[in-house]
């Protein structure tokens, strides 16, 4: 019955977004394509939204709070998915390729 109250434990919530900010970080540096890099980039900010979610739920005296942070969160994620997501077919117009290592005509 003890895996009944997990749902009602810190620990649980803080353990599944540290897993999903470790498969972000991993998404980062081992994918190749920038669509990739974007879901991963998606991924750790899933994993700060969680992580406010739950200190909020169990720690903070205002319930508003984590859920205020969450919201910025994923406005944040929504433009940087808008941004992204040009910019990748831009690049794609020019270069005819979606992989970071055929960009390198890009540095400034």
């Amino acid at each position: 019955m003890h895996l009944l109250n997990l749902y009602n434990c810190l620990q649980t919530y803080l353990v599944i977004g540290a897993m999903l900010f470790g498969f972000g970080i991993y998404g980062l540096v081992s994918r190749r394509t920038i669509i990739g890099m974007l879901i991963s980039s998606e991924l750790i900010l899933a994993a700060a939204s969680i992580n406010f979610m739950a200190f909020n739920r169990f720690l903070a005296p205002d319930p508003v709070t984590g859920q205020i942070f969450t919201l910025f969160i994923m406005a944040i994620a929504a433009a940087e998915a808008a941004i992204a997501v040009s910019i990748v077919i831009s690049v794609y117009r020019n270069y005819k390729s979606i992989d970071t290592e055929d960009i390198v005509d890009l540095h400034g």
